[in-house]
């Protein structure tokens, strides 16, 4: 979700949110590596949630970050084009 507001008050199950602009909440069209690091924390809070209504709020900077890093940090240095 790109709102923290509505995450919390909308009860949602599991909610992750990023600083994203509002209908880009996987990231940006044609960057894969950026789709891929928010996919990959959504999956990993999907199996890790403790309590019903967890909302974890990311980090990520929009056009910021290096998502090709982060994934190679995340994959022991494999290519980021997995």
């Amino acid at each position: 979700m790109v709102d923290r507001t509505r995450a919390e008050t909308m009860s949602v199950p599991r909610g992750l949110v990023l600083r994203f602009p509002f209908g880009r909440p996987f990231g940006a069209p044609g960057n894969p590596e950026q789709q891929r690091v928010v996919l990959e924390d959504a999956l990993t809070m999907l199996s890790s949630a403790q309590e019903p209504g967890e909302v974890r709020i990311m980090p990520y900077r929009w056009r910021r970050e290096d998502y090709g890093r982060i994934l190679a940090e995340r994959h022991g240095g494999m290519s980021a084009g997995i």
